[in-house]
């Protein structure tokens, strides 16, 4: 029997009106807003790359991997047969296959081993395509991607690590870093009595030695309490010297050839992310390598913090995307009351409405892609960068869980079941929201910015002023905005508020300057007006809702 062509008859009933599988897609050459955003932004010398990775990721057989390694979660192995401690865990062949396609595909380096303008946006759109089918493997590849800034300011921990990182043949073997034909690494911050307060922290480092300071050994000891991907090659991790908290780089062997002092306690279970694993770690006199000024480790592992938000922002977005692509595959073959679910004025309202929603992700993590490429170079852009990852990554995590379920309802019972990927991608959607920094502590960092960076407000209202006198809703919800900054004494309580206008002003900024006017005036309308009730599905009549669909469904 063809798994594609079922028998359609059983003993009591044929089998009709029923979507077929939705087999092979295209992810990238069936997604206009992201083809555009992608030249736009800088990247169209990534096309091909892109349009490759696009087939490989959406693939059917991509897909059953990712059910394979989501069925079939990581196990703690902590000692072999022999009775000795060890600290490994076994992973389901399914998702060392999918770890070497990323790796294969340059997904966690992208940017690095492409060092040209618009690297950061084709890197967030090759992640954004792997997220739509399986978010486990990104996390590894989120922290391999994040730590580089890191790094570079010890230049011995560069020359040893750096080339390992860029290389793209995965090698899951647990050996010392330098026997390896390529390497990834974690971070481990948070402890039980801190969490996100981070400077609660209780780890302790001594020197190993005489020598201190900036690419000195130290001995670690202390616990951590969620520590993600702990098969990584090397972790980023904070703990005191006598001068203050700092940042040390820990790889899972010491240099004399001997495990470190990792103890792996438990895996964590795990609302979603399921196929990727997630410890508590012991660290028993680690050996570790201080990475940047002593009692500055904050201000060393903050970029990584901010890569890994990018990230999130991204995972975000492309798990929208899919859901949107189920929900649309399903309503064009569905029918109900003598007309497919498609046309049907309802559903065509709720489906417009989760092609706005994913279509403002994707734009707006494109052009901050952008922004922290250029910012390299560009000051302006640097501190748009800044405040905008974290205005980015609160508001597109915020609506995924939301957005996801809407789509998930577009289906009714069949997508509440674990033989769709919907189940998947709704479990995954929170995570994006919590890890590093669930919504209060982003919202306060967008103020932190405005605060510590004189430059970084006025280059955000710069960015979004460039659509001025295009909209008259998005004029006159600047001009809220602007009023809010107005008065700065109870702005912690207004945190929330304030970033989620940020958020709402710079999609519509890029929506109404690039994208067509279906789509920008049904957004402002539905977002920036005084009309906005929370849930999809409420457009105004007047929404030129077939060229909304036909756009999503890459009919241009």
């Amino acid at each position: 029997m063809n798994p594609r062509n079922p028998i359609a008859s059983l003993p009591t009933h044929d089998v009709t009106n029923m979507p077929p599988a939705i087999g092979d897609q295209d992810l990238f050459a069936t997604d206009i807003a992201l083809i555009e955003g992608v030249k736009r932004e800088g990247a169209d010398w990534a096309l091909d790359a892109l349009t490759e990775f696009g087939r490989i990721a959406g693939a059917e057989e991509t897909v059953e991997k990712a059910n394979q390694a989501n069925a079939n979660p990581p196990v703690m192995k902590a000692f072999d047969r022999n009775g000795m401690r060890i600290n490994q865990v076994e992973f389901h062949p399914a998702y060392h296959d999918l770890m070497a396609l990323a790796i294969g595909n340059d997904v966690p380096t992208f940017a690095w081993n492409n060092p040209r303008e618009g690297n950061h946006v084709a890197h967030g759109a090759f992640n954004y395509l792997l997220n739509q089918v399986e978010g486990g493997v990104l996390c590894p590849m989120a922290m391999t991607y994040s730590v580089f800034p890191a790094l570079k300011t010890t230049p011995s921990v560069a020359k040893d690590w750096l080339p390992g990182l860029m290389r793209t043949e995965y090698d899951p073997r647990d050996i010392p870093a330098s026997e390896k034909t390529s390497l990834t690494l974690g971070m481990f911050m948070t402890e039980k009595q801190g969490g996100s307060d981070v400077r609660s922290n209780s780890t302790q480092a001594r020197p190993e030695g005489a020598e201190e300071g900036i690419g000195a050994p130290y001995i670690l000891s202390g616990h951590k309490f969620f520590c993600s991907a702990p098969m990584s090659d090397g972790f980023l991790t904070l703990a005191y010297t006598e001068n203050g908290l700092s940042c040390f780089l820990m790889p899972r062997w010491r240099p004399d050839g001997t495990r470190n002092g990792l103890f792996i306690q438990r895996l964590k279970d795990k609302l979603g992310n399921k196929s990727n694993a997630s410890s508590e770690m012991e660290l028993v006199d680690v050996w570790g390598v201080m990475v940047g000024e002593e009692g500055r480790g904050v201000r060393t592992i903050i970029e990584m913090v901010n890569g890994n938000r990018f990230y999130c922002a991204v995972g975000s977005s492309g798990l929208m995307r899919q859901a949107l692509v189920q929900a649309m595959h399903h309503a064009t073959h569905r029918s109900a009351f003598q007309k497919k679910l498609i046309q049907q004025p309802l559903m065509r309202n709720v489906l417009s409405d989760l092609a706005l929603e994913s279509e403002a992700a994707t734009t707006l993590f494109l052009r901050l892609g952008r922004a922290i490429g250029l910012g390299e170079t560009d000051p302006k852009e640097a501190a748009l960068a800044r405040i905008g990852t974290a205005v980015g990554k609160y508001w597109i995590c915020k609506r995924a869980p939301g957005m996801i379920y809407e789509a998930m309802e577009c289906l009714g019972g069949p997508g509440y079941i674990e033989e769709s990927i919907l189940p998947r991608l709704y479990r995954e959607a929170p995570v994006n929201s919590i890890w590093e920094g669930s919504g209060n502590v982003i919202c306060l960092d967008v103020l932190r910015a405005m605060h510590r960076d004189k430059e970084a407000l006025p280059a955000f209202l710069e960015e979004i002023g460039q659509a001025a006198g295009m909209n008259d809703l998005l004029d006159r919800f600047i001009e809220n905005l602007k009023a809010e900054f107005e008065e700065l004494g109870d702005m912690e309580t207004r945190a929330r508020r304030v970033t989620e206008m940020m958020a709402l002003a710079w999609q519509a900024s890029l929506l109404v300057r690039f994208a067509p006017s279906a789509v920008s005036t049904a957004f402002c309308e539905s977002r920036l007006g005084n009309q906005w009730f929370g849930a999809y599905g409420t457009l105004p009549q007047t929404t030129d809702f077939e060229a909304i669909l036909n756009r999503a469904q890459g009919i241009a």
